[in-house]
């Protein structure tokens, strides 16, 4: 215990918080420290300074509960917008978000002026987004960019939202607003993106400052060789910059230089391994070549990065048709037929990758775990007497082999599997 510590032991406040003055010297971002100090204060009733320590904690540490209690009931008498603004911040982090706007928006009514206002209303359209109300969010950013008008992030934030609910245009002729009324420079090539995917690519070319985003409004524009030489031009700048290899993939994709732009997706995968972009333009090669089940494999990938499993499901499910002996491909479907929960589908490809792959210990292990959950003991035992030839030390198997191998010889479940061939139709 340190002198600090036992004089406030022996409720010397007053030397014990000169002590720990001292030690903030040393430690001024001490989150344990302010806090001894935030509490002293209280009791010494030093209001002013138990504020300063409780926001400097709130700096350091902005989800602190208890920083956020003690500001609520010291500013609950003093100031009601600090009061309500932190209040509404606690709830927000108590996920209480229905209160928490209520309280932004009672921060807004006590603040003394619009400047005041401000902290508070971005909250509130912080939440408003959060929750998807966001013609509300967007109200409220409207609002805040009549008091608000330097700040860009105003028009960044209302150009997301109308890109979501009004789509790209109305994007587009906010951050237009921004640029041209309120002289924010910076907007030129954050336009000049939007006019890319808006597919304005003369448009995005004239407020390019990105050498990039220039070669992709090139392309865009078909003036392949102009991109290409301007992606030349910067190779040794850009070089280790996934962009500059998916950019030189499109100019090679363009010209049907196609073992070229492969090899710049290699070298954009080795940078970004997990991005769906990769698969996207493999696949769009392969669809170029002719090639439909390689196309169909690398758009399965693409949306399994994207989350979108049901869609990948059918896209291996074509491949398929073009390719049915394909091991990879054939256990990709039914681990995904799997894991959607059709046991039965999955284990029909199982099969078929056994069929393929006869020594396949995955396969063998699966048809026999599910012949035996279905009671077909007999099936179980048939692949289980298999996986045993090629890997005796299976745990599976050793975990099972005994149990299923009696229920078989004993007719242990056979009644059971009967039942679900025949449903109600079997009497006992």
């Amino acid at each position: 215990m340190n002198l600090a510590e036992q004089l406030e032991q022996d409720e010397k406040y007053e030397e014990a918080y000169a002590e720990y003055k001292k030690q903030m010297a040393q430690k001024p971002a001490d989150v344990e420290l302010l806090t001894k100090l935030g509490h002293l204060a209280l009791i010494l009733e030093k209001k002013e300074d138990a504020k300063i320590y409780y926001a400097k904690i709130l700096e350091i540490d902005p989800p602190n509960i208890l920083a956020h209690e003690q500001l609520i009931d010291i500013f609950m008498h003093e100031d009601r917008f600090k009061y309500y603004l932190l209040r509404g911040n606690l709830r927000a982090l108590q996920q209480q978000m229905s209160h928490a706007k209520s309280d932004f928006k009672k921060a807004i009514d006590h603040a003394k002026d619009p400047q005041e206002a401000l902290p508070a209303r971005y909250l509130y359209a912080g939440l408003c987004e959060g929750q998807g109300r966001l013609n509300e969010a967007i109200d409220e950013y409207l609002r805040i960019s009549d008091y608000d008008e330097k700040n860009p992030v105003v028009f960044l934030k209302l150009a997301e939202l109308y890109e979501k609910t009004e789509g790209l245009v109305a994007a587009i002729q906010t951050l237009e607003r921004g640029r041209k009324d309120r002289g924010f420079k910076d907007f030129e090539e954050i336009l000049a993106g939007y006019y890319i995917r808006n597919s304005q690519p003369e448009k995005a070319y004239e407020l390019a400052q990105s050498e990039l985003t220039k070669a992709r409004a090139l392309f865009d524009m078909g003036r392949n060789d102009a991109g290409y030489e301007i992606l030349m031009g910067v190779k040794d700048k850009y070089s280790k910059e996934k962009i500059f290899h998916s950019l030189l993939a499109q100019y090679y994709f363009q010209k049907d230089m196609f073992e070229e732009a492969f090899k710049e997706i290699d070298e954009y995968e080795k940078i970004d391994s997990k991005s769906p972009l990769i698969y996207q333009m493999r696949a769009l090669i392969y669809e170029k070549q002719g090639d439909a089940f390689n196309e169909h494999i690398n758009w399965g990938k693409y949306n399994v990065m994207r989350g979108e499993k049901d869609v990948a499901l059918n896209e291996y499910l074509t491949a398929y048709r073009f390719n049915d002996k394909d091991v990879d491909l054939i256990e990709t479907i039914a681990a995904l037929l799997e894991a959607e929960g059709d046991k039965t589908k999955a284990s029909e490809f199982y099969e078929r990758l056994a069929d393929v792959d006869p020594k396949n210990r995955l396969a063998l292990e699966k048809i026999a775990e599910f012949r035996e959950s279905i009671g077909d003991n007999y099936g179980a035992i048939e692949y289980m007497e298999r996986l045993k030839e090629i890997d005796p030390r299976n745990q599976f198997l050793q975990d099972n082999y005994e149990k299923i191998k009696s229920g078989a010889e004993n007719g242990t479940g056979f009644l059971q599997f009967l039942k679900k061939i025949f449903g109600n139709k079997m009497s006992v």
